[in-house]
């Protein structure tokens, strides 16, 4: 009698391929912060303007969620995904070309666009290949991979910078998402069944949960994507999405400048010590998703494992935040922020989980709606800091604001109710007429 075959973890597969696609893309997004003193100088902008700059690339990236989105659902990630980080890559690349501040603009409002669909394409993509029971796991690893993408762009890139100038830099990082373009169509199939290298076992886990969940989305079934925004659980969801977002732009942007201008670093320590507060971010990811994943399977609540695991996390994070404030040893400092740094990670996972969770047949909308508010957040806070050093020089305000958004985040999971779909909380009426 034959055994019965092994999975063959091509899933797996899929994951590290988008992963890297994740870390191509957060190279390419957040090199930019490390250098924008250099930028400045060179090209005579002011901060506020450089405020402008940083936040270009959130507008076309918030406001081309859903359309990107829908396409990606339309044509599928093989046919999108490798379209989008040509667009990405080319764009960074044109940035080392730039002379001035429309170009700067330009250039990265063309990397909003094209970035824009790579992580609803993600989140879709593990709706079809990954077991429910896994995705924590997964979505915090998907998370890492953006972690290690700003942990190289700001390390290297300050490297880069100092030794050979800041366009090389961006001509240099443009080159790895091309050549991923092409060996991910080669590779990537939408459905694991079109997939040589998936053999019967590994479908065969893969769908056992999805089956489960055509059943639970059949209620579901006359309710339009429309719906998703009449949801007070979407407004929740989207509000932790938009603070955390936002604080999380302080590590992408201004914060390599508060180091150098606070604690007197130079380039190249700002941009190594804004990498070592990213290392905890991306082990907080990973761990944060396997014990999200352990706690829903022994509870199966998902109060208990994504609820309850991003309010302590969170809470964490803006305690140790605000302990580094008084602190004036540079070393310490970023010791603080690095820890808060991890405990943010470990938040990090639920936020993408609960779309895929709560999304019902939608998922993709559900989760665009979200990474829209997230990014306009995301938008927000790199002018609000400009402004801020540019009207009063204070440092310190900006570090208040940083601790105060992750307790904002930590009230809308508070807030959320995280059972069922997010169809199920709409008022009756709305959901009668909907039916």
């Amino acid at each position: 009698m034959s055994k019965s075959p092994k999975p063959t973890w091509t899933r797996y597969k899929v994951v590290l391929w988008l992963g890297g696609a994740a870390t191509f893309a957060y190279i390419c997004r957040n090199c930019l912060g490390v250098a924008e003193k250099e930028i400045r100088s060179d090209l005579g902008i002011d901060a506020f303007q450089m405020g402008l700059v940083m936040s270009a690339f959130q507008l076309t990236y918030s406001l081309l969620q859903i359309p990107t989105g829908h396409f990606t659902d339309k044509r599928g990630a093989r046919a999108s995904l490798p379209v989008f980080a040509v667009i990405w890559s080319v764009a960074t690349a044109l940035i080392a070309k730039a002379t001035g501040l429309w170009m700067l603009i330009a250039a990265r409002l063309i990397k909003g666009i094209g970035q824009a669909g790579l992580f609803p394409g993600s989140t879709n993509t593990f709706a079809r290949w990954i077991p429910e029971s896994e995705r924590a796991l997964v979505n915090g690893s998907l998370a890492s991979f953006m972690t290690l993408g700003t942990i190289i762009g700001t390390g290297a890139g300050g490297y880069i910078t100092a030794q050979y100038g800041w366009q090389w830099m961006f001509f240099l990082f443009g080159l790895p998402g091309l050549i991923w373009a092409f060996g991910f169509r080669w590779w990537f199939r939408d459905n694991p069944e079109d997939h040589s290298a998936a053999n019967s076992a590994e479908l065969e886990k893969i769908r056992a949960e999805a089956k489960q969940k055509e059943s639970d989305d059949e209620n579901e079934s006359k309710l339009s994507w429309r719906d998703v925004g009449r949801s007070p659980a979407t407004g929740w969801i989207c509000g932790q999405q938009f603070f955390r977002a936002a604080a999380q732009m302080f590590f992408m942007t201004w914060f390599p400048t508060y180091l150098r201008e606070k604690y007197k670093l130079d380039i190249t320590e700002a941009g190594f010590s804004t990498m070592v507060t990213q290392v905890p971010l991306l082990v907080g990811s990973l761990v944060g998703g396997g014990i999200v994943d352990a706690i829903y399977r022994r509870t199966q609540s998902r109060r208990a494992s994504r609820q309850g695991v991003s309010i302590v996390s969170l809470l964490l994070c803006a305690a140790l935040v605000f302990a580094s404030y008084p602190v004036q040893d540079a070393k310490i400092a970023i010791g603080l922020i690095a820890v808060g740094a991890f405990f943010a990670g470990t938040a990090g996972p639920s936020g993408y989980t609960i779309t895929i969770d709560m999304g019902g047949k939608h998922v993709a909308t559900l989760f665009s709606t979200m990474n829209m508010m997230g990014n306009f957040g995301a938008l927000i806070f790199p002018i609000a800091v400009g402004s801020i050093i540019s009207t009063t020089g204070n440092w310190n305000l900006v570090l208040l604001l940083f601790g105060f958004l992750y307790l904002a985040a930590a009230f809308c999971w508070w807030r959320l109710n995280p059972d069922g779909t997010v169809f199920d909380q709409i008022k009756p009426k709305l959901h009668s007429d909907a039916r």
